[in-house]
């Protein structure tokens, strides 16, 4: 038997920094975001209304991206840049005729690169996104077992993994060396997929509630957003072994500024975590895509907190 010790603090040992105010509309609802390094703009993309907006980091210049439902766009979900390109995931919310879509857009010209959409019949929530150094693509869906990837041969979306228990996995990562994802799954915790051999190498685990999480110096930085107990949620920073294969370390490194506060994903530049403190996704109502207390909308505000490592 294999024994692991843990180093658990629940010591919140970084503070954000003071909220930058975003002027995006208040109904945007983002569950996505993305950093261009290049330009230095911050992309979110939105539930609600099905398209992409943008804006300098300090909150200036906000202008759309991608206009409602272009290019078949559906609810925003995960995204992420990689060269020029931002990849975002779009999902149709109702559980009838249901389908998904995975977008490639050129930042520089805004034009589609390429689209993937999957209607299988199931209800997918294709949630999160990781792509490598190479370009491959892999893919949760949070309301299966299954982790998606691109085909090349076919240039189709196709499950690339799919075992009981990765099941309801949301966010995802993987490592700079391209060997290991990184999957946050509600049932089993955090666990490591040997992508070459397809296997599954570290054991189920209580790290649940993983909202967005991305690999970054070893480390694995996650937002906790799906504790009952709302004072368990927060920014988590957790630590792998010299290769990234097993998490021997877990560590809160902040608070959200409100408890009740819903940030979902994230993005890395510069050493520096960007979230929305609050996606106000408590006052959406998914079955029929309104908000439910509209005078209750309030501004978004962008949180810059530097990982400490």
């Amino acid at each position: 038997m294999r024994i692991v010790f843990f180093l658990t603090l629940f010591i919140s040992c970084a503070n954000p920094e003071k909220p930058i105010e975003l002027h995006f509309e208040k109904d945007l609802i983002p569950e996505g975001i993305a950093i261009d390094p290049v330009s230095k703009k911050v992309y979110l993309n939105s539930l609600k209304s099905a398209k992409i907006d943008r804006c300098n980091l300090d909150g200036s210049n906000v202008e759309e991206f991608l206009a409602n439902h272009e290019h078949g766009y559906l609810s925003g979900f995960g995204m992420t840049i990689k060269g020029d390109t931002l990849y975002a995931l779009g999902n149709g919310l109702s559980k009838e005729n249901n389908s998904s879509i995975l977008l490639l857009l050129d930042i520089a010209s805004r034009e589609l690169i390429q689209s993937y959409t999957l209607d299988n019949g199931n209800f997918v929530y294709l949630n999160d996104i990781a792509v490598d150094s190479k370009g491959a693509v892999y893919i949760t869906d949070s309301e299966s077992s299954d982790i998606y990837t691109i085909n090349p041969a076919t240039n189709q979306l196709e499950v690339f993994f799919s075992h009981y228990e990765v099941k309801h996995s949301n966010g995802i990562s993987i490592s700079d060396d391209g060997k290991y994802l990184y999957l946050a799954s509600y049932t089993s915790g955090i666990r490591i997929l040997d992508i070459t051999r397809k296997k599954l190498i570290n054991q189920p685990n209580t790290f649940k509630g993983i909202d967005g999480m991305k690999y970054f110096q070893n480390n694995l930085i996650a937002i906790i957003n799906g504790r009952r107990d709302l004072s368990l949620n927060g920014i988590f920073r957790f630590g792998l072994n010299a290769n990234g294969s097993d998490i021997i370390s877990e560590n809160k490194i902040s608070d959200f500024e409100h408890a009740s506060d819903i940030p979902t994903t994230f993005a890395i530049y510069d050493g520096h975590m960007y979230f929305v403190a609050d996606s106000q996704l408590d006052n959406f109502n998914q079955e029929n895509n309104t908000i439910i207390h509209p005078d209750q909308l309030e501004n978004y505000r962008l949180t810059r907190l530097k990982i400490p490592l």
